[in-house]
């Protein structure tokens, strides 16, 4: 069932206009035309980026109330209320509806001041699908497709082992094949032989028509009451065949059900919650310090403690237990397929009805919060939050660790360059073999740490052959131009730069190799007239790292300190990105060329440029009519090649 949002639902002008207007935000003024309905607010700093969304059930009152004197309300809330620029208002029919789409605005846009689920995690499912000769499958999607789903599970291997198992317990098929006599197979299809699971004994062959579509119907239905946990009617069937077969004298056969019995048995053998009472629920114990929480949840399905996770938040220091419980449930929640029936949560949280009805209408059906005092449930309650406060105790002593090398490593580069300000960090690298598919990598270390989000890879355009030099030089031209240009876009716009791709240059840019391809660093950004500092990732004969080449002179570091297992770290990543691109690009194709990646220019044309030119570079330089000589190039394809090669670049 989708969420209840209203698509009538109206954003009401609680601002006198657009932020390109000239006309200044008079609060107070604004503050007057607040309308007594539910909905949800975001307010906004002089940059007007989102400092925080909240939901109320009368905006006007709840908006107000940011901008009184009000004692207690912590300092964090006191900054985000000095730097509110503007804010506006979207009106909505109920407060279910506010809730809905306050969720969905924090999950897109994340503000500063509101508590933020860091995980972003998507649980495996195990997926019994609706083919005539079902499989069962790993899936972390669950979708309308007919298929019973079974889950989540917090560990993906845990996930994979249980379906090679039931695999092998009731010898489901688990390839793609088609199967000949099911339903929409086309007449003579499937294999003319089985697979080597068949021959291992795992694996029915239905494929080859070895078992009847009843039997096979049978054993997935067992599979299915293994899934739920049902596993008494299904010993007491498999004791009977076993006794069935023996009176027969078939032993083979009834070893083999004595087998499955023994295996099943040993598989179920979990611990089972005494107090669960076969329901689905998730027991959320959560443990906050500062401004770090922590909530760990037990995940219990059909009575068993299935796994656990813990998930990370940041909050605002005014916020308590029963609002951060709030945040991470609502967050939580709107991202998982699966809720269950109950939640056990430490302390009622805010607007616990409408947070109830939510849940149940995204489920379908009834979901209950609930808040245990005493007995076994709470215990379990204690216990999420005994844990919770454990792991934020040992990770937060694990990240200040890591973060005292890593912030240490860029301290002790900038000393041994002699740089005031050391922070963001470029590394480059070319990868081709023999000129063929030139392409370039840029990865991005933040604080000592990778910034994968900035990485790019760039598809070398202008260069035939190995000229490792002239690579480096259009990669790099390419990146700082795209900076600039957009740069200035942004700015004629009024946007801060920071909202660019490619506006933030380093701090420092490093290049993989040394007085060569610094050399031609420095000449690029000369050219246009940008100054970053550059040294180059030295090597030594065996391509271990030896140093940094930096201002004419090769400058050694000491091989067991921080600074150099970071340039390390650096150059091999460097390096990784772009041979991970080059053999993409390999794959693709045998044969290929630059001309491959101009539009309309397809294989037949390709091979005829390549005839009658010598070079990519004669095609690079030929003018239309030129190119027009080719007898399979016409005017427009010519066109495209001077455009590909001459015209605005593109990263």
């Amino acid at each position: 069932m989708t969420d209840p949002v209203n698509n009538d639902v109206k954003e009401e002008a609680a601002f006198s206009g657009s932020a390109d207007e000239a006309a200044p935000f008079d609060i107070q003024q604004e503050l007057k035309k607040l309308p007594h309905r539910p909905g949800v607010y975001i307010m906004r700093d002089k940059r007007d980026a989102i400092l925080y969304v909240g939901k109320a059930v009368d905006l006007n009152n709840r908006v107000h109330s940011y901008f009184r004197r009000i004692v207690g309300r912590g300092p964090q809330i006191e900054r985000m209320v000095e730097q509110i620029d503007r804010f506006e208002v979207i009106v909505t029919d109920s407060e279910l509806e506010a809730l809905v789409l306050e969720n969905n605005l924090i999950k897109e846009h994340r503000p500063r001041y509101n508590t933020l689920l860091k995980d972003d995690k998507t649980y495996p499912y195990i997926k019994v699908t609706a083919e005539t000769f079902p499989r069962i499958r790993f899936t972390r999607k669950v979708n309308k497709d007919g298929a019973r789903y079974f889950g989540p599970f917090t560990s993906a291997q845990a996930v994979r082992d249980t379906i090679d198992l039931i695999n092998k317990l009731f010898g489901l098929r688990s390839c793609s094949r088609e199967v000949p006599f099911a339903k929409g197979a086309s007449a003579g299809s499937g294999p003319v032989r089985a697979c080597l699971n068949y021959h291992m004994k795992q694996c029915t062959a239905p494929c080859i028509g070895r078992i009847t579509r009843e039997d096979y119907a049978e054993r997935v239905a067992q599979a299915v009451a293994f899934l739920n946990g049902d596993i008494g009617g299904l010993l007491e069937d498999l004791e009977a065949k076993m006794q069935e077969a023996s009176e027969k004298l078939a032993f083979e056969e009834a070893a083999r059900f004595r087998d499955l019995r023994e295996s099943i048995l040993a598989v179920t053998k979990k611990q089972k919650m005494d107090d669960a009472n076969g329901v689905d629920r998730d027991i959320i114990g959560l443990f906050a310090e500062g401004q770090d929480a922590v909530a760990q949840v037990f995940f219990v399905r059909d009575g068993r403690l299935i796994g656990r996770e813990h998930f990370y938040l940041t909050q605002a220091e005014s916020d308590d237990r029963a609002g951060l419980l709030g945040d991470f449930v609502k967050q939580f929640y709107a991202g998982t397929p699966f809720i269950p029936k109950e939640l056990f949560v430490q302390e009622q949280i805010a607007d616990s009805e409408v947070v109830e009805e939510w849940l149940s209408a995204r489920k379908g059906e009834r979901v209950h919060l609930v808040v245990p005092k005493r007995g076994q449930k709470n215990k379990l309650l204690q216990l999420a939050e005994e844990n919770a406060r454990l792991i934020l105790t040992r990770d937060r002593e694990r990240i200040r660790r890591e973060e005292g090398r890593t912030i240490g490593a860029v301290r002790e580069i900038a000393d041994i360059l002699g740089l005031p300000h050391l922070s963001r960090m470029e590394a480059y690298d070319i990868s081709n073999t023999s000129g063929f598919a030139n392409v370039g990598s840029m990865i991005v270390f933040e604080k000592g740490k990778p910034k994968r989000s900035d990485y790019r890879k760039f598809r070398i355009k202008t260069v035939a052959g190995p000229d490792d030099y002239a690579c480096m030089r259009e990669v790099l031209t390419r990146r700082l131009k795209h900076g600039m240009e957009e740069a200035q876009e942004l700015s004629v716009r009024e946007i801060d730069e920071k909202f660019g791709s490619f506006t933030r240059f380093p701090d420092l840019i490093l290049m993989d190799g040394g007085k060569g391809q610094v050399n031609i660093a420095l000449e690029v950004l000369d050219e246009l007239g940008i100054d970053i500092p550059v040294a180059g990732m030295v090597k030594d004969d065996h391509h271990n790292t030896r140093g940094l080449y930096y201002n004419d002179v090769e400058l050694p570091i000491e091989k067991d300190s921080e600074g150099f297992k970071l340039i390390t770290r650096m150059q091999d990543e460097a390096h990784r990105f772009a041979i991970e691109y080059h053999r993409s690009l390999r794959s693709k194709a045998q044969v290929h060329s630059v001309l491959d990646e101009i539009p309309g220019i397809g294989e037949k044309r390709r091979k005829a440029l390549m005839r009658h030119f010598d070079s990519i570079e004669e095609v690079k330089n030929a003018d239309r009519e030129t190119l027009m000589q080719v007898p399979e190039i016409r005017e427009r394809e010519a066109d495209a090649i001077i455009r590909y090669f001459r015209g605005t670049e593109e990263t």
